[in-house]
């Protein structure tokens, strides 16, 4: 069911997003997990659009937070505030109250804005007052970064990058591509994309990752190479139990996209940069020597030997 979700869901994306196919398998197996995703990406290379159709795409409500140092954390849940004909106070509801919540340049709240993020985006569900509201399912918070302008911003600390199921890199464009958008811009900016799903069809594939076969070989493939990333010599801090578990479950949604219900060591290759390189915290002589979360992903996926093959073929 995810792989022909997916395939509907790419083919009325490239109406708008050209040469995105990877980032929209990313955004929709992170939905269907219910898991945050941090984008990282120069200005103007269509970040906030990416959210925007995959939202639309996915039938789900979508809300924009533009993160700037001055917004407070009721700016984000939401507030009580009297209201004079009821003669009481009564709840705002702010914009993480949806589906689909951009936090756009997330790194320029301060780290109290930060904050108010974590329960939400840990527990599903916020606190106005004392008073708890469950947020609406399903929910993802895709945050967005600019690499190159740290002026005027607060670092996200490990803890809140951690909560975080995956990062995804965007780059420039190719010169094919950039033809390919100038060509295509109006059809860009009338955003014409229809629906091709819905949450409920989100919480019903979401629904069948349980019945998804992981052998035990492959677990223990998975634990050794988060093993190895605090063995290696130039990570100060490794991935958590968290990033295991998001590698796991990653693996499971990345197997039923290929039409699967068993995960096999590819799957596990595939997802593992995504996964692991916000989590891989480098120590200062490696960046230095120019060394990269993804070089040492990949070092450590050409490392730690693949299980033989014990599930079914």
């Amino acid at each position: 069911m995810l792989k022909e979700l997916v395939e509907r869901v790419i083919l009325e994306a490239r109406r708008v997003l050209i040469e995105r196919e990877e980032d929209v398998k990313l955004l929709t197996i992170s939905t269907v997990l219910g898991g945050h995703v941090l984008i990282e990406g120069v200005p103007g290379i269509g970040k906030t659009l990416t959210a925007k159709v995959m939202a639309k795409l996915l039938g789900l409500q979508f809300s924009r937070i533009q993160m700037t140092p001055d917004l407070l954390p009721a700016d984000i849940i939401g507030t009580k505030i009297y209201d004079e004909s009821l003669g009481d106070f009564r709840t705002v509801l702010g914009p993480i109250h949806s589906n689909v919540v951009l936090a756009d340049e997330i790194n320029r709240a301060s780290p109290r804005t930060q904050s108010a993020l974590l329960e939400a985006m840990q527990e599903g569900q916020v606190t106005i007052e004392g008073e708890t509201y469950r947020l609406p399912q399903p929910f993802i918070v895709i945050a967005t970064m600019n690499p190159i302008e740290m002026e005027g911003t607060f670092p996200l600390p490990e803890a809140q990058l951690d909560r975080f199921l995956m990062k995804i890199n965007v780059d420039l464009p190719s010169h094919d591509e950039h033809i390919k958008i100038m060509k295509n811009i109006h059809t860009i900016q009338e955003f014409n994309v229809a629906p091709v799903a819905s949450g409920d069809d989100i919480l019903k594939v979401r629904a069948m990752l349980p019945a998804v076969e992981v052998k035990d070989e492959v677990m223990h493939y998975i634990v050794r190479i988060i093993e190895e990333t605090h063995n290696d010599p130039s990570v100060k801090l490794g991935g958590s139990p968290r990033a295991a578990i998001s590698l796991y479950l990653c693996s499971k949604a990345h197997a039923l996209m290929e039409g699967r219900d068993y995960v096999i060591p590819d799957d596990i290759k595939a997802i593992a940069a995504h996964v692991l390189r916000h989590r891989i915290l480098l120590s200062p002589e490696a960046e230095l020597e120019g060394v990269t979360p993804d070089s040492v992903i990949r070092s450590i996926l050409n490392k730690v030997p693949v299980p033989t093959p014990g599930v079914k073929e």
